[in-house]
C-alpha cells in the first residue's frame, strides 16, 4: 500500500466518526448560544464545517496535540491500523483483505475527484451565468430603493443585472460584485418587497458571503461525501441567511420584512429550483419557518457576565471536543513488511547438521607421546563458525589433555559452507567431536 493510499484511508476512517461528533457538539453549543443571536450560531456552524475537514486531515498526518489538548484527551487514546505489505511476515494480511483496503482508498479518491469536478463545473456555470446576465438601469421607486438600501448597509460599487435563468435574487463576485434579479421580479414586486430583496443581498455583500461560501465549498471537498456533513453545511446556510435577515430588517420594520419574504417566496419560487451553485441569495435556505420565527420573536439578548460566561463555556466545550477528536484518531500505517530480523549472535546448530556442511580440512595428527602412552578418547570442542564458513572461535569442552592441542590445531583449519537463515549467512555455534583410538 502506497503512502497516498494510507493517507486516503486515514482521512476517510477519521472523518466517518469525527464529523458526527462535531455535528452533535455543534447542536449543543448552537442551542446554548441561541439567545446570543444568529451571528453566534453561524460562527458555531462555520467552525464545525471547518473542523470537519481539518480534523480528519490533521489526524491522518499524526500531528501532536498542544499541551491543553493533552490534558483533555491523552495521546494514548490513539488507534492505529497497521497494514503490512511484502513477503516474509507472519502478520501479512490475506490478499483479499489487502485488496479491500486499497479498493476502499481508491473509492474514496473517486468520490473526492467527483466532488472536485462538480465544484469546477459549477464555477464554470457561474461564469456563464454572469456573462449571460443583462445589465439594467433602475428608475423611479426601484432606483430609490437601491439607494436607500445601499446607504443603510454601507455598500457601494455594486452593479445590477437581470436573468431569465434564475428564480430568485442572487449575489456573485469578489471584486466586481453583481446582484442578479429574476426578470419577473422588477415588474411584479412591490416597493416593500424590492426593499427586502435588495437589503438582503446588500447584507450578503457587506459580509462578503460569496467569497466565504466559495472558500468553504473548496475546503470541504475531502468530506463532501459524508451525509452528516451535508447537515452541517445546511446549518451554515440557514444561520447565514438569519444573520442577513437581521441586517436587512433594519431598513424596514421586522414584521414588514417577514411579510415581504413570504410574498416573494410565493411569487418567485413555487415549484421552482431554489439555489444556484456557489451563489448567495435571499432564498438559499429552505427553512423559512425558522427564519420568520427569529424575525418576529421578541428579542431577549444576553448581556454582561452571563453572556461572557455562556460564550466562554461553549468555547471551552468546543475546544475540548475538537482536541478529543484529534487525540482519539485512527492512523492507517501502510508500511513495507521488513525481512525477518537476523539474530544478534550465533545460532545453535547440531553437530550432525554441521558435519554435512564441512567443505574441507586436515585430519588431526595423533600426538606421538600420547600414542606412546596409549592415551585415547574423545575431544569435544565448542566452535563458532563465521558467516564466511571459517572457524572464528574454538574452545575445549572435554577430553584428554594430551590430545586437546592436536584436535584444536586441525579443526581451526576446517572450512564450511556458509549457513543460511532466511537467505542470509549467519554465525553458527556447534560442537565438534574428534575421536582418538589405538588398535589393539
Amino acid at each position: 500500500m502506497t503512502p497516498l493510499e494510507s493517507w486516503l484511508l486515514s482521512v476517510l476512517i477519521n472523518s466517518l466518526w469525527q464529523i458526527p461528533v462535531l455535528f452533535a457538539a455543534g447542536l449543543l453549543v448552537a442551542r446554548a448560544l441561541r439567545r446570543v443571536g444568529p451571528a453566534a450560531e453561524h460562527r458555531v456552524w462555520v467552525t464545525a464545517l471547518l473542523l470537519s475537514t481539518l480534523l480528519p486531515i490533521a489526524s491522518s498526518l499524526s500531528l501532536d496535540l498542544p499541551g491543553f489538548a493533552w490534558f483533555l484527551a491523552p495521546h494514548t487514546g490513539e488507534g492505529r491500523i497497521t497494514i503490512l505489505t511484502g513477503p516474509g511476515s507472519p502478520q501479512h494480511p490475506s490478499p483479499a483483505a489487502h485488496a479491500g483496503w486499497i479498493a476502499l482508498a481508491w473509492i474514496y479518491a473517486a468520490f473526492f475527484l467527483w466532488f472536485t469536478a462538480r465544484f469546477l463545473w459549477r464555477c464554470a456555470r457561474l461564469r456563464t451565468l454572469r456573462r449571460d446576465a443583462k445589465a439594467i438601469t433602475l428608475t423611479g421607486e426601484a432606483a430609490a430603493s437601491w439607494q436607500r438600501c445601499s446607504q443603510h448597509l454601507g455598500v457601494s460599487n455594486v452593479t445590477i443585472a437581470s436573468s431569465q435563468r434564475i428564480f430568485g435574487p442572487i449575489t456573485i463576485g469578489i471584486v466586481h460584485r453583481l446582484v442578479i434579479l429574476p426578470v419577473q421580479l422588477l415588474s411584479d414586486a412591490t416597493t416593500a418587497d424590492l426593499d427586502a430583496v435588495l437589503a438582503h443581498e446588500f447584507a450578503h455583500i457587506r459580509r462578503n458571503d460569496f467569497l466565504r461560501n466559495l472558500l468553504c465549498e473548496l475546503i470541504a471537498l475531502p468530506v463532501s461525501y459524508h451525509p452528516v456533513f451535508w447537515a452541517i453545511r445546511q446549518r451554515v446556510v440557514e444561520t447565514r441567511e438569519m444573520v442577513c435577515d437581521q441586517m436587512a430588517a433594519v431598513t424596514a420594520p421586522r414584521h414588514q420584512y417577514a411579510r415581504s419574504l413570504l410574498r416573494l417566496a410565493n411569487l418567485l419560487l413555487e415549484g421552482m429550483p431554489v439555489t444556484t451553485p456557489h451563489t448567495v441569495g435571499i432564498f438559499d435556505s429552505n427553512s423559512f419557518e425558522r427564519r420568520l420565527m427569529r424575525l418576529t420573536e421578541k428579542a431577549q439578548p444576553l448581556r454582561g457576565l452571563r453572556r461572557i460566561a455562556i460564550v466562554a463555556v461553549c468555547t471551552l466545550f468546543g475546544i475540548g471536543i475538537g482536541s478529543s477528536a484529534l487525540a482519539f484518531h485512527v492512523h492507517v500505517n501502510a508500511q513495507e513488511a521488513s525481512k525477518p530480523s537476523q539474530p544478534s549472535g550465533p545460532i545453535n546448530v547440531s553437530a550432525k547438521i554441521m558435519a554435512g556442511q564441512r567443505i574441507n580440512g586436515v585430519m588431526p595428527v595423533y600426538p606421538p607421546q600420547a600414542k606412546k602412552e596409549r592415551i585415547q578418547g574423545k575431544v569435544i570442542l565448542d566452535a563458532v563458525i563465521g558467516k564466511d564458513g571459517t572457524v572464528v572461535k574454538l574452545s575445549v569442552q572435554s577430553g584428554p589433555e594430551a590430545l586437546q592441542k592436536s584436535a584444536e590445531d586441525a579443526v581451526r583449519q576446517w572450512t564450511y559452507k556458509p549457513f543460511l537463515l532466511n537467505g542470509e549467512p549467519v554465525e553458527v555455534k556447534t560442537s565438534i567431536t574428534v575421536v582418538y583410538s589405538l588398535s589393539k
